[in-house]
């Protein structure tokens, strides 16, 4: 029996360029310290036993795929797993037809080194890994799939913080930059509790910028990126983080997250990619933010050295 081969691709945040990256603008973001890893190793059946672990090490998924009947998958009940991994399997079959071509089955795992409800890439590491096995592009497979910019993919290979963006043909544009912050001491990740659904967020920024031209929205948020990546205190952070919420609000016609849930917060919130849930970013010293959110009942708060790579 062959050798094991084993896959690990990162998680990952968006720190500036929600929606708009969609249109070209450059986003600024940053791979995590927690990723997926994914195992294959060869069996003597002609199926594919699925385990997925979760960070707790507990299985949240398993199931028994036959080779042989790998079909094309309808779009109904896209989220039950066993459809979505069938969905991802037959696409990378297509991007290449070597990928399982033979009936030999195979022990599949994979293990979440974060909460999958925490909106980190439980998908894109995914799709990343069974890109890497399949010996396909990454990218191809997650326009066959899931769909999205691909900023999740280009932080699930990414050493450090990257700058993001699409060309005009979608090919995505890839800038490996040194964000290192001096007061990253003051920067905090607090998950809201609730996973909020990618595909509903940017649907909704497509509806609201429909047949509107968003060049100027796009030169905004390329620059406040910039503006980000160079600036050197915490009072200009903030400064540039509440104004990247105003444009967004603007164009998505929702209001803050600041100003809806944590009015009386003494320090900068920002939303992290799809508005709504998943998690936020809020400035301050660290007694400060863990004290405030826990009394609001959030109790999941990382801060950046802890989760970002």
């Amino acid at each position: 029996m062959s050798k094991p081969l084993t896959f690990y691709s990162n998680g990952k945040l968006l720190l500036t360029g929600e929606y708009v990256v969609l249109d070209g603008a450059k986003a600024l973001a940053l791979p995590t310290k927690l990723g997926q890893n994914l195992t294959v190793k060869k069996n003597n059946s002609n199926t594919i036993l699925w385990k997925s672990y979760d960070e707790k090490g507990n299985i949240w998924f398993e199931h028994e795929f036959d080779i042989a009947l790998f079909k094309a998958v309808t779009k109904q009940k896209i989220d039950d797993p066993v459809i979505r991994l069938r969905q991802i399997i037959n696409a990378a079959k297509k991007l290449n037809p070597d990928f399982l071509k033979t009936n030999q089955g195979y022990d599949v795992t994979t293990h979440l080194e974060f909460n999958r409800q925490w909106g980190l890439g439980t998908s894109s590491t995914l799709i990343n890994n069974i890109a890497n096995w399949a010996q396909v592009d990454p990218y191809a497979l997650l326009h066959d799939t899931f769909r999205g910019s691909g900023y999740d993919i280009a932080c699930a290979n990414a050493a450090r913080a990257i700058i993001y963006n699409l060309a005009n043909n979608y090919q995505p544009i890839i800038e490996s930059v040194d964000f290192n912050p001096s007061f990253k001491a003051h920067l905090h990740f607090v998950y809201l509790n609730k996973k909020q659904n990618s595909r509903e967020g940017m649907s909704s920024y497509t509806q609201n910028t429909y047949n509107k031209d968003t060049s100027i929205l796009v030169d905004a948020i390329t620059k406040i990126t910039r503006q980000i990546l160079n600036c050197e205190t915490l009072l200009e952070f903030n400064s540039f983080i509440d104004q990247h919420e105003r444009l967004i609000a603007e164009v998505l016609k929702q209001e803050p997250v600041k100003s809806k849930l944590f009015s009386d917060f003494k320090g900068s919130i920002k939303s992290l990619g799809a508005w709504g849930g998943d998690f936020v970013l809020a400035t301050g010293s660290q007694a400060y933010c863990t004290s405030y959110f826990k009394n609001k009942g959030y109790s999941t708060i990382l801060s950046y050295t802890e989760l970002i790579k």
